[in-house]
């Protein structure tokens, strides 16, 4: 069957123009991990951690510019669900990339690596300031929130942004948080209604109209189903004209070999070009709103971070107590099967279970916080 003339028609985008050349870039800010076509690359950037443990990261690219505004954005989502696509995409759209350019840049590392590894607790930051762009932009990465590990990591996860936000590199406001889901779900499981209800008691009422949802592996089509399972659910978020949760849509396809037949190349140039499209899109509807401190974010994180320490330091004592109550109990015992002797003078030992307390190193960063948080209570 023939396909429509115009169906590979290049979309009209802000980044696009009659003149418009390859993008370039010196060859010392790239590193290449693929030939074919495209032909991947990582991007070079600059590397800071900004805590102690390692667990807060920021990474830029080029030179930081402070006369462009700067759309900061959070990402949070389950392990897999392709947030690593999301945010190369976005910076390929910054990059003025193309379908025909034949070249895919990569900022994260996170291809590397497998599922096992990508559960981190890790914060990572990715600042792109793009010369030729009018906006630069600044992701906040939470990879694994509300994974398979439990409820330490993801405690875990909420002191490393605690640490962000009180950073003097670090964020103090955001543009959007950004759930992502794939167009797949029908119905959202208890720990993306776990990851969200998080979220909200971090960031409070006032952050409702930020949220949005960025769906991933989406055919270009209406997401019915992931919208009515938004919309089952009640989620708070910002809203359109008509009521429905405001979406974007993302192939995560872009960075796949292209193929030379026709009706595939076709296939993959428009989604490409819908993803680039809706990128846009969301960078447009972020003018929209207005920024959102994090101030009162971080004063409740501080606040949950002393509360668990408080818990801590609580447990601590009912265990020492607990013990020492075990080890009456069992001299009482001793005493009572060992009547006969007292009562003739005759001496006599006993055996009684005691709990010490033994120094030892510690791995974890976010007991180590907790820790430090005691002496503080």
């Amino acid at each position: 069957m023939d396909l429509p003339s115009n169906r590979c028609q290049r979309s009209s985008s802000m980044n696009e123009g009659p003149n418009r050349q390859k993008p370039k870039l010196p060859p010392r800010r790239l590193s290449l991990l693929q030939r074919g076509s495209p032909k991947r690359f990582r991007l070079h950037t600059q590397r800071k951690v900004l805590d102690e443990y390692g667990k807060v990261r920021k990474w830029t690219y080029r030179k930081i510019d402070a006369s462009k505004p700067n759309k900061i954005i959070l990402l949070v989502g389950e392990t897999g669900v392709g947030k690593t696509t999301i945010i190369n995409t976005m910076v390929n759209y910054l990059l003025n990339v193309k379908f025909e350019d034949e070249i895919w840049y990569e900022i994260t590392e996170e291809a590397a690596r497998d599922q096992s590894e990508s559960q981190t607790s890790e914060i990572t930051v990715y600042e792109v300031f793009p010369v030729k762009n009018p906006i630069s932009l600044t992701i906040i990465d939470t990879p694994g929130y509300g994974d398979t590990r439990g409820l330490d990591k993801d405690l875990e996860v909420a002191e490393n942004l605690a640490t962000l936000f009180q950073s003097k590199d670090g964020v103090r406001e955001v543009d959007a948080v950004c759930f992502v889901t794939q167009a797949s779900k029908n119905r959202l499981s208890d720990r993306q209604h776990y990851i969200i209800s998080s979220i909200l008691s971090l960031f409070g009422n006032d952050i409702v109209n930020n949220i949005v949802f960025l769906i991933t592996h989406s055919d270009g089509m209406a997401p019915k189903n992931v919208i009515g399972a938004i919309n089952k659910a009640k989620i708070p978020c910002r809203r359109d004209k008509s009521g429905q949760p405001v979406y974007f849509l993302f192939n995560n396809r872009q960075a796949e070999a292209q193929n030379n037949e026709s009706r595939y190349r076709c296939s993959q140039k428009g989604a490409w070009e819908n993803s680039m499209e809706e990128t846009k899109q969301f960078f447009q509807s972020l003018d929209e709103k207005k920024k959102r401190s994090l101030e009162l974010t971080s004063n409740v994180l501080i606040e949950r971070i002393q509360l668990e320490a408080l818990i801590c330091n609580l447990q601590l004592r009912v265990e020492e107590k607990e013990s020492k109550k075990s080890e009456k109990i069992q001299i009482q015992e001793a005493m009572k099967q060992n009547k006969e002797k007292i009562d003739s003078s005759t001496n006599f030992s006993i055996r009684v279970k005691k709990t010490i307390k033994v120094k030892v190193a510690i791995e974890s960063a976010s007991w180590k916080r907790t820790r430090k948080m005691l002496s503080k209570v």
